[in-house]
């Protein structure tokens, strides 16, 4: 019976530690064929069709390789190599400038509005702090990433009335009191 036990016990844990495992090397054994189809899930077809894909750097603060040319003005990215779950995602320009100054912790100011797509099943993430990578008790962390729209807004006060409650059911304010704060818009899976 102790055997069992320590069986039931042990089996899920290992299981789960696998699958960690399993999604934080998917990214990093995509080959470019894989990223560049990978990162095309993040938008809708008429987005992403024409979008320049690009990789993550190779290291902080590096350039991100140009997997494949585009020409609409977006600019689609795969997986995070280092990040839980499946999370590619495709940026206007105002994006990319806001994904740089959060990589690099840099100030921000959006001229702007801006729209990204993630529509799909993201891995988990603090809904208050930018840099949370883990569960707290003050960092309302959601277990579970749902597909989901971004917007930027040029004066963050605009997003006084609009809720930060991820579960309420519509759109929701990310990271209010920080410089990276946006709306969320959650929207159907994508299955290209």
């Amino acid at each position: 019976m102790e055997d069992f036990m320590k069986t039931s016990v042990l089996l899920p844990l290992v299981g789960g530690l696998l699958f960690v495992v399993a999604q934080q090397t998917h990214a990093a054994s995509m080959n470019d064929k894989d990223k560049i189809r990978n990162a095309m899930s993040s938008a809708p077809a008429s987005v992403a069709a024409k979008a320049t894909i690009k990789d993550w750097p190779a290291k902080a603060g590096g350039e991100m390789p140009v997997l494949r040319a585009g020409s609409n003005g977006w600019t689609c990215l795969p997986d995070m190599p280092d990040t839980e779950g499946n999370d590619p995602m495709c940026l206007d320009d105002m994006w990319l400038a806001w994904a740089d100054a959060w990589m690099n912790k840099k100030p921000l100011k959006n001229e702007r509005m801006g729209f990204g797509y993630m529509l799909q099943q993201n891995g988990a993430d603090s809904n208050t702090d930018p840099y949370a990578t883990a569960p707290a008790p003050d960092n309302e962390w959601m277990k579970e990433g749902v597909p989901h729209m971004m917007i930027l807004v040029p004066d963050a006060t605009s997003l006084k009335g609009v809720p930060t409650d991820p579960h309420q059911g519509g759109p929701w304010v990310m990271w209010r009191g920080t410089p990276y704060v946006h709306v969320m818009a959650p929207m159907p899976l994508y299955k290209p």
